[in-house]
């Protein structure tokens, strides 16, 4: 009989384990495409899941709030639907954010600030979780009491490492939420099959909320980063494409032989060409970043180019480029197409090209949940733009298309494009419908006047030391300069408040331990800060060091969970002793601070994968080897899980410090959680007196 609980409890962990993870990334997907603000803030959706699970786990020893799981998910589902038909603007924050509604009627509700949306989506999402957090910890208690933590610990991991894959696979394959929904309902719902009555329930609520999310869709495809749906504009060939309802491209035909049917496709051929028109001489082979549906390929095909490699990260956009571009460019045979990320490919290329042309590339969503960095961060900084000047031909140059929404974004482009290439670059303006800014560098432009028509750069020198150039330890093209403004900071205040209200009314011990500082596990939660700093300081090394692919994110994320598992299950069997486990982590963190993240970048891809696995490996072992030592002793698993959640829900906020220190800064921001973990766990004798005992 014993044998046959743990065995069901272990079932049961594996299970809701997927659920959790598989509905985190639902949700990281889904609400974005929903509500619009949503894509800058992925980070939110999961740490209010870290906040629902903590809260959850605190709430383990009272009745069981099963019940409650597909009502919030109801809710939050119902919610996120109403809100899409609003207009939130956000002219208050200081990152700029394309926040385009181009899917909403004339008549939509417009509210001022961003803020609200926020939260609601921070609150509802969380709770959505605290049921399936009460019955992991419930799990694990049983574990206790049976077995070993360590092994319900494992069951927690493989149901979350199976979830990762789960939902990769069907991203890949292109599948819509009302998919993603129905596997997080069907699996769900396994937890409820002693229940008959619940069981029922659940099964209407789920018919109800999959009848309204495939009701109310209105993306065409899914690619892995984006819903996207296209739409013809009338009288024309052309098409617009939107990501997650904003305004993203539109496919123009620019043959200039074809007449102008509209004022916006005769103001695109009148910007697109124009770097073409003053290079002055034959275009030879050129690369296009961030080519998307074909425009930049367009018009440099219909200006001559003889050769022209395009890279685009999305493979849905490049399939819709292909189908609905009226030029059809990517049919040409003087194309070749890379679906890959552009800073990846800048490294690897062993090609030389006259011309690096840097398309209308500025995405509307986050390199990953765990960041807050965007998709494209990475390719305006110093390091990108240096990249991209070591591919050039003695005599090549750069174009950069761009929509600078703002001035201080026209700051950093110029300041960045001059400490790459030593020279001020030069700058066109107009109203060009798809980009207002046409930036033109190396030599291949030194012929064009130095003050183009229409941009003032007599006060450049004035400002040229103020601007802030981005780079891969900082990479913030969008803020005006370092820091975490106020914007950040009431958010990060808010969620403060809600998470230590959620605790407060999780329990009463909690609110005693709360008012007294007795029952607070001050080890378990800066094992949380630490662990949480670490994952993002890594998924971001890595995208860095591999490509910002959704499958480098993928294959990190599944990577780091499968090292954990496999450190806990080696400290059930065979022990690592702890003082090498923390002198591990503690050298591995300093090493990760002290060596750059480009030392990564060798050429061979055998020697970078090696170099990249003792970079991400080492610490996550050793880290992981620490938290099973320490959690395997207590008492109170489920007291110690959900101070370890609620400690990742305050390394998520704290992650928002590399706006003002740099990511790089975030491995010792790290140590210095782990160190506190040490400083306030028990000493080594009193660990093994509690082992003995």
């Amino acid at each position: 009989m014993k044998t046959t609980s743990v065995k069901r409890a272990g079932a049961e962990l594996v299970v809701v384990s997927f659920v959790v993870l598989f509905q985190e990334l639902v949700l990281i997907r889904w609400l974005p495409a929903q509500v619009r603000v949503a894509a800058y803030f992925q980070n939110l959706i999961l740490i209010s899941a870290f906040l629902g699970l903590g809260v959850g786990a605190l709430r383990a020893r009272r009745g069981s709030i099963l019940w409650l799981w597909p009502l919030s998910l109801t809710v939050l589902v119902g919610t996120a639907l109403a809100v899409s038909r609003v207009a939130f603007t956000a002219n208050g924050v200081t990152e700029h954010l394309w926040l385009l509604y181009s899917d909403l009627p004339a008549g939509a509700p417009v509210v001022e600030g961003i803020r609200l949306p926020i939260l609601v989506l921070f609150v509802l999402a969380g709770l959505t979780f605290v049921p399936l957090g009460q019955l992991v910890a419930q799990r694990l208690n049983l574990f206790r009491e049976r077995s070993s933590p360590l092994w319900g610990y494992s069951c927690d991991l493989s149901g979350s490492l199976l979830g990762v894959v789960v939902f990769s696979l069907l991203s890949f394959t292109g599948t819509f939420p009302v998919v993603w929904f129905g596997v997080v309902f069907a699996v769900g719902g396994v937890l409820l099959f002693g229940n008959r009555r619940l069981l029922l329930a659940h099964a209407l609520v789920a018919v109800g909320v999959l009848a309204g999310v495939h009701h109310f869709e209105k993306a065409d495809r899914y690619s892995p980063y984006y819903a996207l749906n296209s739409e013809p504009v009338p009288g024309t060939p052309d098409y617009v494409i939107r990501t997650n309802g904003s305004l993203h491209q539109v496919a123009v035909g620019l043959k200039a032989s074809d007449p102008a049917l509209t004022e916006d496709q005769d103001r695109a051929r009148e910007g697109y060409p124009l770097p073409f028109q003053l290079l002055g001489k034959p275009l030879g082979k050129v690369l296009v970043l961030g080519a998307g549906t074909g425009n930049d390929v367009a018009v440099l095909l219909d200006q001559g180019a003889q050769e022209v490699h395009a890279v685009e990260i999305d493979p849905v956009i490049l399939q819709m480029g292909r189908e609905l571009h009226p030029d059809k460019p990517y049919d040409d045979p003087r194309v070749t197409v890379f679906n890959t990320d552009a800073r990846a490919y800048l490294h690897d290329t062993e090609e030389r090209y006259d011309l690096v042309v840097f398309g209308t590339l500025d995405s509307m969503t986050k390199l990953s949940a765990l960041s807050s960095i965007r998709l494209d961060n990475f390719v305006y900084t110093l390091e990108g733009m240096e990249a991209a000047s070591r591919i050039l031909k003695p005599d090549g140059g750069l174009v950069l298309y761009f929509w600078v929404g703002k001035e201080h974004i026209f700051s950093n482009l110029t300041a960045l494009l001059f400490a790459a290439f030593g020279e001020l670059p030069k700058v066109y303006q107009g109203e060009w419908g798809l980009f207002s800014h046409v930036f033109l560098a190396g030599p291949a432009f030194s012929h064009v006047p130095d003050h183009p028509a229409r941009v003032d750069l007599r006060s450049v020198a004035s400002w040229l030391d103020e601007a802030e150039i981005p780079t891969d330890d900082w990479p913030y093209l969008y803020l005006p300069r370092r820091g975490v403004d106020s914007f950040y900071l009431s958010l990060m205040f808010a969620f403060l408040a809600i998470s230590f209200l959620a605790v407060a009314v999780a329990s009463r011990e909690m609110r005693e331990g709360l008012k007294t500082g007795r029952g607070i596990d001050g080890e378990m939660f800066f094992f949380g800060v630490g662990f949480l700093l670490l994952e993002t300081r890594f998924v971001t090394a890595i995208n860095l060091a591999w490509g910002a692919t959704w499958i480098t994110s993928a294959v990190v994320f599944g990577a780091i969970l499968a090292t954990i598992l496999l450190t806990t299950v080696l400290m059930e069997l065979r022990p690592i002793p702890w003082k090498v486990a923390s002198t591990g982590l503690v050298l591995s963190l300093l090493l990760i601070f002290f060596i750059p993240v480009h030392t990564l970048l060798a050429e061979s891809p055998s020697i970078r994968l090696a170099l990249s696995v003792l970079y991400v490996g080492t610490p996550i072992f050793f880290a992981a080897a620490c938290f099973a030592d320490r959690f395997r002793v207590r008492e109170s698993v489920d007291m110690a899980f959900g101070w370890n959640l609620l400690g990742a829900v305050a390394g998520g906020l704290i992650e928002f410090f590399s706006m003002l220190v740099g990511i790089h800064a975030m491995a010792l921001v790290a140590l210095l959680a782990y160190a506190a973990a040490f400083f306030l766990g028990p000493s080594v004798e009193q660990v093994l007196a509690s082992r003995s005992a």
